[in-house]
């Protein structure tokens, strides 16, 4: 009898079978090491994308503030509809994630084919309809706006709608990337793709004086690139096989839907939650509109690296629960949200000093500037507090499949807390723009304290291998 086994008979507890014991022993499946290599790519690369962003925001705002109106309300409706693919995208690397950790090739690759089958045939009808109802769409959402900024609005999103197919395929690949731990590819095609964008921008708006059209033709020729570069690369590589086929496989269609169709109505409902906050802004006029949107910009980037380690969450979780390793998955998750308070903290720290200067760079007038610097320091004092719980959290309970709960808590809170008190804040109460941004945070409270109550109590656990077969 060894020491282990005395110790268990003289407290009364059943000894641990030599089964239970090897599978507690089981080494992580992610080493410190691991996890710094999967997010600190990703980490560069959000803070790449908000950089393309803001440089097409602080470009096209020598055009004047019509022009970066349009261009934010063009992106509110675009979030809308890239959403919808973002989330299939989602779907499909959760699945594949899931087979790696079980480590059956055949199933990737299938789950990868069929990924490309439905991402494709989605944002292409989503191309054709945003081209189709450019300007009813507009009018629908945003009603009678100031004409100069509907014009712009409406060459923006003539471009945006073209590139949605180029997006969405980059969007998979990087995805499937990142389901196997390598983030440095998306990371380094990002990059080219921000200076190409810029030196782009550069021609097109100083040098041509193109406006709003040359930061539109700029976007689309850079996602194009994206696209085509990322596509090649998987190709090539021998890290994610990938079965091609224009016939559709049910069984696997079924298993990336499972977690597509929830998330993608939970993205939709809280993008289009998001548009009619977007048409409330509009109706406080031109100097809340370009505030907002100035301030949206930099609030993506003070929660940046939440975002990322929340999308590097999908892997880890997503291999622990194909591998079966729940108590690696629960422990991964609380890790990892420790690293992203971390990040917050010092990002806002750094990012508060500097909110007035970062304002400047949009030539704002001055009350639209001292609202912008408003609404950026109330977000940045919040997000270190609050934003981690509510949306890092979210993206580990989706990878384990519990996707129904996050979906019901997310609809229901953005809804009851964001859309109904935003009106009553901003309208009732006075508050304007800054009560939209109050309600926001009051959404993110409520998401965090039922996504920290699901993962402590374990139900979560229940649907981690429902979806595998």
């Amino acid at each position: 009898m060894n020491i282990k086994m005395l110790k268990d008979k003289l407290s009364g507890e059943k000894p641990e079978t030599d089964k239970k014991r090897k599978r507690q022993e089981k080494p992580d499946m992610f080493s410190a090491k691991d996890l710094q290599r999967l997010i600190f790519p990703l980490v560069i690369e959000q803070i790449l994308a908000v950089f393309m962003g803001m440089a097409d925001t602080i470009m096209v705002s020598s055009s004047g503030e019509a022009a970066v109106s349009g261009i934010s309300i063009v992106d509110t409706i675009s979030l809308l509809l890239i959403g919808l693919f973002g989330a299939m995208a989602a779907g499909g690397s959760i699945v594949a994630a899931q087979y790696i950790g079980r480590q059956e090739k055949d199933n990737v690759a299938r789950a990868s084919g069929q990924l490309f089958l439905a991402i494709g045939g989605l944002s292409i009808a989503l191309m054709i309809i945003s081209l189709l109802f450019n300007q009813f769409i507009l009018r629908l959402i945003y009603g009678n706006i100031d004409q100069e900024v509907m014009s712009n609005a409406k060459i923006y999103f003539y471009l945006s709608a073209v590139s949605y197919p180029f997006l969405a395929f980059y969007n998979s690949s990087a995805a499937l990337f990142r389901s196997v731990g390598n983030s440095r590819v998306s990371m380094n095609i990002s990059l080219f793709a921000n200076l190409f964008h810029i030196a782009l921008n550069a021609l097109l708006i100083y040098v041509l004086h193109m406006g709003v059209t040359g930061a539109g033709i700029s976007t689309l020729v850079s996602r194009a690139l994206s696209a085509v570069i990322i596509l090649y690369l998987l190709k090539r590589q021998n890290q994610i096989p990938v079965q091609f086929s224009l016939k559709p496989d049910k069984i696997m269609l079924q298993r990336i839907l499972y977690i597509g169709i929830p998330n993608g109505l939970e993205n939709s409902i809280f993008q289009l939650g998001k548009l009619l906050l977007s048409s409330l802004t509009a109706s406080f006029g031109t100097t809340a509109i370009a505030a907002n949107a100035v301030a949206s910009t930099v609030a993506n980037m003070e929660t940046l690296p939440a975002t990322a380690i929340g999308i590097a969450m999908v892997t880890v979780v997503g291999q622990c629960v194909g591998a079966r390793e729940l108590h690696q998955a629960r422990r991964y998750m609380w890790r990892m949200l420790k690293t992203a308070y971390i990040w917050l903290f010092v990002i806002n720290l750094i990012l508060i000093p500097l909110l007035n200067p970062i304002s400047g760079l949009f030539r704002l007038s001055g009350e639209t500037s001292a609202l912008a610097v408003k609404l950026m320091l109330y977000h940045s004092i919040c997000c270190m507090i609050i934003h981690p719980m509510a949306f890092c959290l979210a993206n580990g309970l989706r990878a384990a499949n519990d996707v129904r709960f996050t979906m019901t808590v997310s609809v229901c809170s953005m809804w009851i807390c964001r859309i109904v008190l935003a009106y009553i804040l901003s309208l009732y109460a006075g508050l304007g723009l800054m009560g939209i941004w109050i309600a926001m945070t009051i959404d993110w409270l409520v998401r965090a304290i039922f996504f920290v109550t699901r993962v402590l109590n374990g139900k979560w656990c229940r649907y981690a291998h429902r979806n595998l077969g």
